[in-house]
C-alpha cells in the first residue's frame, strides 16, 4: 500500500529494525494499495501501489523513512509548492537544461527531474504500509516526491464506483536513521519499496542486486542498489511488477539519507534505466536557494 500527505519537512518508514514517523489518517484498502483520506484538503495519489498524502502536522522527525512508525505530528506546516525550497540566497537551478529541481531541505538533498514529472509539495509524503494493518504504519517512505504519469492507469477493482488512479513512477528522498552503512540503507530501502508496493505478502519474488559504488555529478559518493520483482499474480487491472533504485549516502550533517526511484517494471512505457540514472546523477547536497534558478 502507498500513502501520501503534507507537512513541513518530513515523515515516515519502518522495516525490521527501522521505524519511521507517519501520520495516521483514515484510509480504506484496495488489494496491495491503500488510499488515504486526508482531513481538510485531501489529495490522493496512488503511485504504483503507493498512496500519497499531505502531512498536515509534523513532529520534527518527519520523513525519516525509518524513525517512529505511526508517531503523531504536532507543529503546523507551511508547505512550499512544487517540492522546491524558496530562499533569497543563491543555490542552484536544474543541472539539466529544461528539467525542474526537487528539494528536501530537512534531509539536505536536492535533485532534478524531467519537466514531465509532477513535483509534489515540499511536505508531501508517500509511503507503503503492510496490507491489513489497521494503523497503516509505514514500512518505508519518501518526501517531496516527483511523480510521472499520475493517471497512468485507472481502475475500480473493488467495484465500489470509486475510480483510483495509479501513477507510473515516483522519485523522492528519505532519512535513513538506524542505518550503519550506505550499502545497508540502500538495499533495505529499495527492497522494502518493491515488497510493499508490488509483492506483499510474498517476499520470494524479489531480485536484489549487489550494492555498487556510485558518485553523482556533484561528487557525492554512496552506495546504489536496484531491486525488481517478477511473477507476482496480477489481481487488479493496474498491478504490475516493480522496480526500485536507491542511492544512499551521508548528507552534510554526516547522517545517512537516500534518494529512491520506484516504478512499474516490465511494462511498455517503463522508465528506462538511462533516465533513472540521469536523474540520479543530479543528486546533490542542498544549498539555500536551490530550485530558484
Amino acid at each position: 500500500m502507498w500513502q501520501g500527505q503534507q507537512s513541513p519537512p518530513g515523515q515516515p518508514n519502518q522495516q525490521d529494525t527501522y521505524v519511521s514517523s507517519a501520520p495516521e489518517p483514515p484510509r480504506r484498502p484496495r488489494n496491495r494499495t491503500a488510499l488515504t483520506a486526508v482531513a481538510a484538503s485531501a489529495a490522493v495519489v496512488v503511485a504504483c501501489g503507493v498512496t500519497g498524502f499531505l502531512v498536515l502536522r509534523d513532529d520534527g522527525g518527519a520523513d525519516d523513512g525509518k524513525d517512529r512508525a505511526g508517531a503523531k505530528s504536532s507543529a503546523t506546516a507551511a508547505a512550499s509548492p512544487g517540492g522546491t525550497a524558496r530562499s533569497a540566497a543563491g543555490g542552484s537551478g536544474p543541472l539539466v537544461p529544461g528539467w525542474n529541481t526537487v528539494v528536501n531541505a530537512k534531509r539536505g538533498i536536492t535533485f532534478d527531474v524531467p519537466a514531465s514529472w509532477a513535483r509534489q509539495s515540499a511536505s508531501w509524503v508517500s509511503y507503503v504500509a503492510k496490507d491489513g494493518d489497521p494503523e497503516e504504519k509505514p514500512l518505508v517512505a519518501m518526501m517531496a516526491p516527483a511523480v510521472l504519469k499520475e493517471k497512468w492507469c485507472t481502475s475500480d477493482d473493488d467495484k465500489d464506483g470509486n475510480k483510483e488512479n495509479t501513477s507510473l513512477a515516483s522519485t523522492g528522498t528519505t532519512g535513513e536513521k538506524g542505518a550503519t552503512s550506505a550499502a545497508e540503507a540502500a538495499e533495505e530501502t529499495a527492497r522494502t519499496w518493491v515488497y510493499g508496493a508490488y509483492t506483499q505478502p510474498d517476499s520470494t519474488r524479489l531480485t536484489i542486486g549487489e550494492p555498487e559504488s556510485y558518485r553523482t555529478k556533484s561528487g557525492i559518493q554512496g552506495s546504489l542498489v536496484t531491486v525488481t520483482s517478477s511473477g507476482t499474480p496480477k489481481t487488479g487491472k493496474c498491478d504490475s511488477a516493480g522496480k526500485a533504485v536507491t542511492f544512499a549516502f551521508k548528507n552534510a550533517d554526516g547522517k545517512f539519507v537516500s534518494w529512491t526511484y520506484i516504478g512499474a517494471h516490465g511494462v511498455p512505457d517503463e522508465v528506462p534505466d538511462t533516465t533513472i540514472r540521469k536523474i540520479l546523477s543530479t543528486v546533490r547536497l542542498f544549498k539555500e536557494g536551490d530550485g530558484q534558478g
